[in-house]
């Protein structure tokens, strides 16, 4: 090791998903501090990455490149223009904390390539329930009174007025949360099965925090009023910064999917001469009574494990593999962190040659339906939602004569969906669709599965006591955990992000603190 390299300071970042990338570019633009990235993964990306299947590319999950942050809007388009152009050719602006405009400086490689760009794309999905497709968000309009029956639909709206009017309940869980701002009727009809198909558990075992974070200020009055008012709405304005997530109609996507993105970010950080190391595991953390002093990093392809040492540690990792290496000396912190819960993720891409039906009577010839998701919220199969890739961007199928789907199933590591073979697993999926009446399984041309474990932090059981967790990682002064599974928090990619920038203003300023960092996906102004 040279002097240069013993007087430098390092940061460890483990994790090489949208808010390790982001702190790495961050501290490389900002400060004289070096980054190190480990990532485990064979690419960058996280749950955020684009699986490429013999050229057809999945997108895990559906990533919407939109939030109501001006910095992390500007940020993405720093990386990969909207096509047409939205910034001047040869400049970023870089932007702080605020969104507001530091200073203009010459782009360092912007990509030439003409693909190197993002899309508008108009954002559809739908529900689909007792075989027939409804509204998301749902509308009072005649198809819906048609799909549920006059009857039915007349006892939901008294539900509703009920809800509205009537004495609401304190929310101690995520069934209250629903019940109160939709009524007891449209709660079980519409959201009850669709989210305890998601989770695994009773809504009533759901803490009321993950409704806060989620669905937040939605609520069937403002679903009608923003369907009014959609005559005033630019039909290229992708800001939209007063809408509700749920509402929002338009948003950015990169041509070859999310991963594209941060390809580009590690492209950046590589060409400021930072280091990003795939297959490579954190398998060990050193510390004082105060701090990270260094790291141990295994290497997936040798095996062989190295010490690093660090003055700054960003983990994205799962928060109960982050505590158990830290060992702490609490055994109760110990035993919260380890039974944190998660849900874990599975997506079945089939290749089709066409559907049945889209459900619109102005779909393509070949059956597909325009949404960019489904939410299949039918009782007698597993799947949760239908991803329709073509309509995310026609870039990531193959052949244009075929449709491209991911069929999404949520579940546990170790059971039976998991632990299925692949090729059973494909075979399970297609028969689910069919049975739904949506594809012949002759129709179905090729297929593969993508397992992700921890995709989502999940808000019950051991959760209710995080908090003397998070004050006793707080303990220690270089230690940012940032990002979905590094704060056990359902974040999005611009709450990653943003926690990740959060982290790199706390490093820069020592004496900012962390709780910033904390409070974003925690307060309104990152509610989507």
């Amino acid at each position: 090791m040279s002097s240069t390299d013993r007087h430098r300071r390092i940061a460890v970042i483990a994790g090489a998903g949208p808010a390790g990338l982001t702190a790495a570019l961050e501290l490389l633009r900002r400060s004289d501090i070096t980054p190190i990235v480990f990532e485990a993964d064979a690419q960058v990306g996280g749950i955020s990455k684009t699986v490429n299947y013999r050229g057809n590319r999945m997108d895990l999950g559906g990533h919407r490149f939109f939030s109501k942050s001006d910095w992390v809007m500007r940020w993405w388009q720093e990386m990969l223009p909207v096509a047409g152009g939205e910034l001047a050719t040869g400049e970023i602006l870089k932007l702080n904390y605020q969104g507001q405009v530091r200073d203009v400086v010459p782009e360092i490689s912007r990509s030439e390539s003409p693909d190197a760009v993002m899309l508008v794309r108009r954002r559809l999905s739908r529900i689909f329930y007792r075989r027939r497709y409804f509204d998301y968000p749902l509308k009072l309009n005649a198809a819906t009174v048609m799909n549920m029956g006059l009857l039915e639909t007349l006892r939901i709206g008294l539900s509703y007025a009920r809800a509205q009017l009537g004495h609401r309940s304190p929310e101690a869980s995520l069934e209250d949360f629903f019940i109160n701002r939709f009524g007891d009727r449209l709660y079980r009809t519409f959201f009850k099965d669709y989210t305890e198909k998601v989770w695994g558990v009773g809504c009533q075992e759901i803490s009321s925090e993950w409704g806060a974070q989620r669905i937040k200020g939605l609520s069937v009055t403002k679903a009608i009023v923003h369907a009014l008012s959609g005559f005033s709405r630019s039909a290229t304005d992708t800001a939209q910064q007063r809408t509700e997530t749920s509402l929002i109609e338009r948003f950015l996507y990169p041509k070859f999917g999310p991963g594209q993105m941060w390809e580009e970010v590690a492209r950046q950080i590589a060409l400021r001469g930072a280091d990003i190391h795939l297959g490579h595991r954190i398998v060990g953390v050193e510390r004082n009574a105060s701090a990270v002093t260094a790291v141990s990093v295994k290497d997936n392809a040798t095996g062989s494990v190295r010490r690093v040492t660090c003055d700054f540690f960003v983990s994205t990792m799962p928060i109960r593999e982050l505590t158990a290496m830290l060992q702490p000396d609490d055994p109760n912190v110990f035993r919260i962190a380890d039974r944190l819960p998660y849900r874990d993720f599975m997506t079945a891409g089939l290749l089709v040659k066409r559907m049945k039906s889209s459900g619109t009577g102005r779909g393509a010839a070949n059956g597909m339906p325009p949404d960019n998701w489904i939410y299949i919220q039918e009782r007698d199969v597993k799947i949760g939602r239908l991803q329709v890739f073509n309509n995310w961007s026609p870039a990531l199928v193959a052949d244009p004569d075929t449709i491209w789907l991911g069929l999404e199933y949520f579940c546990r590591q170790g059971d039976e969906l998991w632990s299925m073979d692949d090729g059973k697993f494909l075979d399970f999926a297609a028969r689910e669709l069919e049975k739904i009446q949506m594809i012949d399984r002759k129709e179905v041309l090729d297929g593969t599965v993508v397992r992700v474990p921890k995709a989502y932090p999940a808000y019950f059981g051991e959760y209710s006591q995080f908090g003397q967790v998070r004050a006793y990682l707080d303990r220690f002064s270089n230690l940012y955990p940032v990002g979905r599974n590094g704060m056990h928090r359902y974040n999005n990619q611009d709450h990653s992000m943003l926690s990740a920038n959060g982290a790199v203003n706390a490093i820069i300023d020592c004496g900012r603190g962390k709780s910033d960092v904390w409070e974003i996906n925690a307060e309104n102004s990152y509610h989507e």
